[in-house]
């Protein structure tokens, strides 16, 4: 077993010294069937030179009924719109929430008219809205995708990973067009 991990760790150190340079957010994910104890991991390195030492904190809180949530653009602070608060959110921390939810993103870009610079969510606000309102990965994964359904998508391509204590998934998502 050691020999065969130091066999996987050597080539992977290989192939990471031998990639091109590139500006990209890495994960490193680990279902639990995969990892000696059970565990899920997951790892998250944002590869910007602006993101350092950046600890985000959303205190769970009860919302009045009729409560409208910005929506700011991640990258721009630019307003994009609103959308209906749910009663009830959770207590996030840095990309995980007091259920043990956690999403980490790698943007891979996509073919340009498939932006759609109408769309109300964008990426980052797709992780932390998701964080707020998700017991699970898959109620993650549901919560985002019908944010993107009703809301459109305003980001360029991304990979998700979501995990919680029990499974991983990774959701790609890229925008269907200016007005589709």
């Amino acid at each position: 077993m050691k020999r065969k991990l130091g066999i996987f760790l050597a080539a992977l150190l290989g192939a990471v010294i031998a990639m091109p340079k590139a500006e990209a957010c890495t994960n490193l994910i680990v279902a639990k069937g995969a990892s000696t104890d059970g565990s899920v991991i997951v790892s998250y390195s944002a590869d910007s030179h602006t993101l350092y030492g950046e600890l985000y904190h959303w205190a769970a809180r009860d919302w009045a009924a009729g409560t409208m949530r910005p929506i700011i653009e991640w990258d721009t602070n630019k307003p994009l719109g609103q959308i209906p608060e749910v009663a009830h959110t959770y207590n996030v921390v840095g990309n995980v929430n007091e259920h043990q939810v956690a999403i980490a993103e790698t943007t891979w870009g996509g073919r340009p008219e498939l932006a759609e610079s109408d769309g109300i969510m964008d990426y980052g606000s797709l992780i932390y809205v998701a964080l707020q309102r998700s017991k699970t990965a898959r109620e993650a994964i549901d919560v985002m995708t019908n944010l993107v359904k009703e809301y459109g998508y305003h980001s360029s391509g991304e990979s998700f990973s979501i995990a919680d204590k029990n499974e991983v998934w990774i959701l790609e998502m890229i925008g269907k067009g200016k007005g589709r």
